[in-house]
């Protein structure tokens, strides 16, 4: 059995692997919804390093529809079944109450909710029944474009700075879950690299401001993998070709990221190329 306060309390920067079983999401939609693929993938990234799997089964790009809450049950419940026996430790992302139950049930020991307890009220209610890990992400909704939500919103503009605002929005919502039950040694937070934050301007300050939201007591995931604002990043230095920045660059500059986020004391760092990061 996985020592919750140990796993929470981490000495060292841990690398959480990333398992989509999506159709749809940005980088690696398709490519494990079969559950023997996606099963293997899982050992292959705790093989390569990964102290944590995070299987996610809905996409949260910008423009990605709803899954059915069968299908994310379905595709959720046969990873964890698959992983457990390995001796995984698992993170499900999930939005949905009903989901996170079943994944816990059969063994899962981590929430990472990107909504921060927001989208499904019951939710948090579920992490402080099972006394898992929850991971409380910075929300501001879907994107634009995203599941029913307005084109033209723009959940871009932070009035008072974007680490400013975000801390503050984000210790906002962890009052919502402590008051749903959730004990406060559970919790871990993320500043949501990406989520409404669409620029380089946005995220940069997020991690280089890592200690602003350590200073708050709770461990801090950061998710940088992959994001628009890498492909930013590596335009404006002029290192791509005509086509764009390829996935090597990308998981190259992940690392980079990885690296910085670990010396300033990150709780763990969820990418997709688990070695490059394991190795940085």
């Amino acid at each position: 059995m996985t020592d919750l306060q140990a796993l929470h309390d981490a000495s060292h920067t841990m690398v959480m692997g990333v398992l989509n079983i999506t159709e749809d999401s940005s980088s690696d939609g398709g490519l494990w919804l079969d559950p023997a693929k996606a099963a293997q993938h899982g050992r292959d990234m705790m093989a390569a390093g990964a102290d944590i799997i995070d299987i996610g089964a809905e996409s949260t790009r910008p423009g990605a529809k709803r899954v059915s809450e069968e299908d994310e049950l379905a595709r959720i419940t046969g990873a964890v079944n698959a992983l457990i026996p390995a001796g995984a430790v698992l993170s499900i992302d999930t939005t949905r109450a009903s989901v996170a139950a079943a994944a816990l049930d059969g063994g899962a020991q981590i929430i990472n909710d990107v909504s921060g307890g927001t989208l499904d009220a019951n939710l948090p209610h579920v992490i402080a029944d099972h006394d898992c890990l929850y991971i409380v992400q910075h929300w501001r909704g879907w994107l634009a474009g995203s599941k029913g939500a307005n084109p033209d919103q723009d959940t871009s503009v932070y009035e008072h700075g974007v680490l400013t605002d975000v801390h503050d929005e984000l210790m906002r919502q962890v009052d919502g879950v402590l008051a749903a039950g959730v004990k406060p040694e559970r919790i871990i937070i993320d500043p949501g690299l990406g989520f409404s934050k669409p620029s380089i301007e946005h995220n940069l300050p997020l991690l280089t401001g890592l200690e602003t939201f350590r200073g708050t007591g709770y461990p801090v995931l950061i998710g940088q993998s992959r994001k628009r604002f890498i492909s930013a990043m590596l335009t404006e230095a002029g290192a791509v070709g005509e086509d764009g920045p390829t996935m090597a660059q990308r998981d190259d500059v992940t690392a980079a990221l990885s690296a910085l986020s670990a010396e300033h004391g990150a709780w763990a760092v969820r990418v997709h190329d688990v070695a490059k990061s394991h190795a940085a």
